[in-house]
């Protein structure tokens, strides 16, 4: 089974803490050149620093913010004036704030809708010509399960995420006779800080009972099969497969990475 990426370069969005860091990680220990992006300096510098090398590769990162209208593909599309090789996009962006969807704003769909959707797209259209050139390509966008089987109190991220996972699939209809694959990773109840917000959310809500964090994090893991949390790096070992050559053929995909907890096939 051909797991190599020597040779190859992605860049992996998000990539300072949480699933972007750990895929960035995995990819690296693979043989990729990782390409960081985020928008803390400071603390690219240091995930960059701490990337493994032992294959010869170059790291660098990329200062962006998503939240800002054009900044990520305008950076990347200055990288890749210097760099124009890429062969890997981890599409992945932290997600909105709770709350119950008959609540929400409009701006917080469409700021949503442009962090996730519109950026996703851009930078796509940035590396595409250069997985074409050469033949290989993959797309990985990091979703949720609640394209499945909407999380409740995530009201704005269901109905967004729901939008990326159509947008991947028709995306991945159309680009795959290039050697370009476009699928989507669902990670579920994952221990990163977007876990501790969703359980202080959960903590503070009227329907809570007047439990603890810890307390509501019991109850959720008793609703998963394995009876735990997924690890970060767990999701990112299921990220850097669908990267490799032994996933050309696994094309338009939602995969997801939840212990079982999902009730859908």
């Amino acid at each position: 089974m051909d797991l190599t990426l020597t040779g190859k370069t992605a860049l992996v969005c998000g990539s300072t803490q949480g699933i972007g860091r750990a895929a960035a990680v995995e990819l690296a220990l693979l043989g990729a050149n990782i390409v960081l992006m985020a928008r803390n300096e400071q603390t690219l510098r240091e995930t960059v620093a701490e990337l493994d090398a032992s294959q010869g590769q170059m790291h660098r990162y990329l200062v962006a913010d998503f939240s800002q209208p054009g900044e990520a593909p305008a950076v990347l599309s200055q990288h890749l004036a210097q760099f124009p090789a890429m062969h890997i996009l981890i599409n992945n962006t932290g997600g909105p704030a709770g709350g119950a969807l008959i609540d929400a704003k409009p701006d917080e769909f469409t700021q949503t809708f442009h962090n996730h959707l519109l950026n996703n797209q851009a930078l796509v259209q940035a590396v595409f010509h250069a997985m074409k050139d050469a033949g290989f390509g993959r797309i990985i966008n990091v979703i949720s399960t609640s394209v499945k089987q909407p999380i409740v109190g995530l009201g704005v991220s269901n109905t967004i995420r729901g939008a990326v996972a159509q947008w991947a699939k028709t995306l991945s209809l159309e680009i795959a006779h290039f050697g370009i694959t476009v699928n989507n990773v669902l990670p579920g109840y994952t221990e990163t800080a977007r876990l501790a917000a969703v359980l202080a959310m959960r903590a503070k809500s009227s329907k809570s009972s007047g439990k603890t964090e810890e307390e509501i994090a019991r109850q959720m893991e008793s609703e998963i099969p394995t009876g735990r949390f997924v690890k970060a790096e767990e999701v990112a070992s299921a990220i850097a497969f669908l990267c490799t050559p032994a996933a050309a053929s696994i094309n338009g995909i939602n995969l997801p990475v939840d212990g079982g907890r999902t009730g859908s096939l």
